[in-house]
């Protein structure tokens, strides 16, 4: 497009220039007809003495006309561009030269992972089963099926994530309790206990900051069959526990409530870092309340087709992200889903 010397009028030259250099940036060409310094050049028509008006208001049209133009060379030149074939990017668009993949020793994985495999590889040598827990799920596994009533308060402390279809994110790994019961029920009838693991990411709408994340990681574990008691649960956890630490630990429980466990505990354990003597990572109190646990309360069994009658169980949640930050020494819980690389390289 010609611009300065093909306007006599500078004030249109000016806009000229300036909508010529702003039209080579637009993705949207065609927005440039409808440019506010153009609408203002139309505007001052009326205040010119009419011998001005006539070869102003040729010019402005001049202008408009020869931006059309470009908009219409522009696309007619993106028209001719061929397609690029988004599923093939190794192949179809790069013609002789292939794209130079990043070596492996660059990368690392993700302490939250690392630290999940060990966890897992404890309850393996246990005799526990892992299954993947869902990121998405429903209101009947979600509360129903974990004896939660409709309109039930204890829902209102897990306020989570939906859909509009009405689908849920998750609050908790024991949205997957009644799959496990039913899926393993056979093992109860074979003489065998149910003893799964369930890792997953769990969603709550949380204040957040450096202890409370809306988004982190848990572990569900079950645990069902014949003369099962709350002796076993604690056992069961002081023995991962003090593998995991890699030390002798005191633990103690105190009442809480659940409505999927009865009786149900506060699981706390005694501080790593200074032996109760009190530090800053146990707020000197020297025991740091670790998780929630308690006996499978026998609706939860019945909901899932077991005899609460001649079985009994034990059930827990612990958070992943707790358990790292504790044994990595880790201020903030927030860092783990940051995704900074000045964090992640530590753990390379």
């Amino acid at each position: 497009m010609a611009v300065s010397m093909s306007y006599k009028n500078k004030k249109i030259a000016d806009v000229a220039e300036v909508l010529q250099k702003r039209l080579a940036k637009l993705d949207d060409k065609a927005s440039i007809l409808r440019a506010t310094e153009l609408k203002a050049l139309y505007a001052e028509l009326p205040q010119l003495r009419p011998e001005e008006k006539a070869a102003f208001g040729k010019e402005i049209n001049q202008l408009k006309a020869d931006l059309a133009e470009e908009v219409a060379k522009a696309g007619a030149k993106a028209e001719k561009l061929e397609p690029i074939d988004v599923t093939a990017p190794f192949d179809e668009n790069v013609k002789g030269n292939k794209p130079r993949l990043l070596p492996t020793d660059q990368g690392s994985r993700h302490p939250l992972m690392t630290e999940l495999d060990s966890v897992l590889d404890i309850f393996y040598r246990m005799g526990f089963t892992a299954i993947e827990s869902r990121q998405i799920d429903d209101d009947y596994h979600m509360f129903e099926t974990l004896n939660f009533p409709e309109g039930h308060p204890a829902r209102d402390d897990y306020d989570t994530f939906m859909t509009k279809e009405g689908l849920i994110a998750p609050a908790h790994t024991s949205t997957m309790q009644n799959r496990v019961l039913k899926a393993h029920k056979k093992n109860l009838k074979d003489g065998k206990p149910i003893a799964v693991v369930i890792p997953g990411r769990v969603f709550r709408n949380e204040d957040v900051d450096a202890r409370h994340e809306h988004t982190f990681y848990q572990l569900e574990g079950v645990y069902v069959g014949k003369n099962i008691n709350a002796g076993n649960l604690i056992a069961t956890l002081k023995t991962f526990l003090e593998e995991y630490y890699q030390q002798e630990l005191d633990v103690k429980t105190q009442p809480f409530y659940f409505p999927f466990t009865e009786p149900s505990f506060e699981f706390a354990i005694s501080c790593p870092f200074c032996q109760k003597k009190g530090c800053q990572v146990c707020s000197y109190a020297g025991w740091i309340e670790l998780l929630g646990c308690g006996m499978i309360h026998p609706n939860v069994l019945k909901m899932a087709g077991i005899d609460a009658n001649e079985y009994t169980g034990f059930a827990w949640g612990c958070g992943i992200d707790r358990l790292v930050m504790m044994k990595q020494n880790i201020e903030d819980v927030r860092h783990s889903e940051s995704g900074k690389l000045e964090f992640l390289r530590q753990f390379k």
